[in-house]
């Protein structure tokens, strides 16, 4: 049963890291010199969700924490998101991850992660999957840090065969470097993962991970060659180059005043399967996530951060006071 007490099938269900994010509220200075910080939800796949749930969508997320106070925090935190915690287990001993962040705009944030050697959201196994729910999903959103390492990488691969790319199976391309032994390990898995999924996004080094090539229309052409119905490709301050069966679309940079980059591409996500699920064509839904993504980059916070449908839409409109 869904978070609004509906046995309707989920929207959206995304699955990977999650973790407590402790962000610096002094901007423009190392940890050693901040004087507080802000607890905040955190963790790729859980913002993604966070997002498609402030757009509306009726969300559930697959993870896994630790027994312990930053554990109970997620699951609060989960839960006043809308986002449904249902699929969210305790591993007992291991810590809930914190990743702790640095904030030097417009483009330097360096990320600590702590909890994570190794991390309960790597410990999910193929047999405790509830696989009804995810073939139903309207769209099941996985990632590429949930191959780095087992249990996880064969209960993500088991999931995105469950799919059998049916509804929309989106693969987030997020290559982390220090989750793989080398960028070789990590495309050997995302091969593997590929023929299963009918959506990639990744930005330009992620692509180049994924299939070879970071150029943006060749890397758009492989991953389509592999089957994928929609490529999607972040070229970062040259906007988002995306491809389906109707055409390629250059979508330019949303303007921004950056203050906290982190949580964009997570923004982006939860838009795009927002848009997929209403769906609006892909120059469309790429220009919504686009400027999901800006609203977020000109905030400090992640989760908490994510826009509602009516901010993204005014922004569009170019309204000047959505933030």
């Amino acid at each position: 049963m869904s978070v609004d007490g509906t046995s309707a099938p989920y929207e959206v269900i995304t699955m990977g890291r999650i973790s407590v994010d402790v962000y610096p509220l002094q901007i423009g200075v190392g940890i050693e010199e901040v004087e507080s910080f802000g607890k905040y939800l955190g963790g790729s796949s859980t913002n993604v969700a966070v997002a498609a749930a402030r757009h509306g969508r009726r969300v559930a997320t697959i993870t896994r924490t630790g027994d312990d106070p930053f554990g109970r925090f997620l699951h609060l935190a989960l839960r006043d998101f809308s986002v449904d915690d249902h699929m969210v287990t305790t591993v007992p001993g291991l810590q809930t991850p914190v990743t702790f962040c640095e904030i030097f705009p417009p483009d330097d944030f360096p990320l600590y992660f702590y909890g994570r050697t190794p991390a309960p959201d790597m410990q999910i196994s193929a047999d405790e999957l509830d696989y009804d729910a995810i073939r139903s999903a309207g769209v099941f959103w996985a990632t590429v840090t949930g191959l780095s390492e087992e249990p996880s990488r064969s209960a993500t691969l088991a999931a995105l065969e469950a799919r059998g790319r049916n509804g929309v199976t989106v693969l987030d391309l997020d290559y982390r470097p220090m989750f793989w032994e080398s960028r070789e390990a990590a495309r050997e898995q995302v091969q593997r993962a590929l023929p299963h999924v009918s959506v990639a996004v990744g930005n330009l080094d992620e692509c180049h991970t994924a299939v070879g090539t970071s150029e943006p229309a060749a890397a758009a052409e492989a991953l389509r060659g592999l089957g994928i119905a929609i490529a999607v490709v972040k070229q970062g301050p040259k906007g988002v180059l995306a491809a389906d069966d109707t055409g390629t679309y250059e979508v330019p940079p949303a303007p921004v005043d950056v203050v906290n980059g982190l949580g964009a591409g997570d923004a982006f996500g939860g838009a795009l399967c927002h848009g997929l699920l209403a769906g609006w064509n892909l120059e469309r839904t790429v220009q919504f996530a686009n400027v999901a993504g800006a609203i977020v980059a000109g905030r400090l916070a992640c989760s908490s951060a994510m826009p509602t449908t009516d901010e993204v839409e005014a922004r569009l409109s170019g309204d000047a006071d959505v933030r």
